[in-house]
C-alpha cells in the first residue's frame, strides 16, 4: 500500500453518508465510532429489519452489513437493498469464513468484502477502494447524458439548441437548473 495521505481520503470521504447494520453491541459501536471519523453521517442499525425500514428515508452513499445476524441475515438485507436500488455500495464487514455465505454475498452482488477484525490498516485499504469505486461509477454515469422527453418538448429543446448552436444537452441541463433554483 502506498502512501495514503489520510487528509484527502477524510476530505473525501465526508462527503458520503454511510449505514451501518451490526447485530453485536460493541461491534456496532465501534465502527460507529470509526466510520464518524470518515463519514458525514453514520446510520447505525442493530438488525436487518430496522435498518431496511430507514435505507429509503436514509439514502446512504455506502452500507456496510454484517452476514450472520439473528432474523434476516445480511445477504438476505443486501438482495433486498439491490431490488430497491442495484447501484448501491454494500460492503460486507463479516467473521464469518463459511464459503457457502461468502460465495451467496458475491452472487448478490456486494462490492467488497473486509473479514473481522477490522484494523486501522484495513479500514484505510477500505475507504481508499471505496472512494476509487465512487470515482469510477460518477465517470462512467457523466460520460453519456440521455432523456426521454414528450414530444412536443423535444422539438422545443431541438429548436432552442437549433438557435443558440449549443447541444440538447445543454439546453435540458439549464433548464433544469432554473426548474430546481
Amino acid at each position: 500500500m502506498a502512501n495514503i495521505d489520510l487528509v484527502q481520503l477524510t476530505g473525501q470521504t465526508k462527503k458520503l453518508t454511510s449505514m451501518i447494520v451490526e447485530d453485536e453491541k460493541v461491534t456496532n459501536e465501534l465502527l460507529s465510532s470509526t466510520f464518524k471519523n470518515f463519514f458525514s453521517d453514520v446510520h447505525s442499525y442493530f438488525n436487518a429489519e430496522e435498518a431496511l425500514e430507514a435505507y429509503n428515508k436514509i439514502k446512504p452513499d455506502v452500507v456496510f452489513v454484517d452476514i450472520v445476524m439473528a432474523g434476516m441475515d445480511g445477504i438476505a438485507l443486501s438482495r433486498k437493498i439491490r431490488e430497491i436500488n442495484p447501484n448501491q455500495i454494500i460492503i460486507v464487514i463479516s467473521a464469518s469464513n463459511d464459503i457457502e455465505k461468502i460465495s451467496q454475498s458475491i452472487e448478490v452482488g456486494v462490492n467488497s468484502f473486509i473479514q473481522k477484525p477490522i484494523d486501522t490498516k484495513k479500514i484505510i485499504e477500505l475507504l481508499t477502494n471505496l472512494i476509487s469505486m465512487i470515482t469510477k461509477k460518477k465517470k462512467i454515469e457523466t460520460k453519456t447524458f440521455s432523456i426521454s422527453l414528450p414530444l412536443d418538448l423535444y422539438e422545443v429543446v431541438n429548436d432552442n439548441a437549433k438557435a443558440e448552436s449549443i447541444s440538447k444537452n445543454a439546453v435540458i441541463i439549464r433548464a433544469l437548473r432554473n426548474f430546481y433554483e
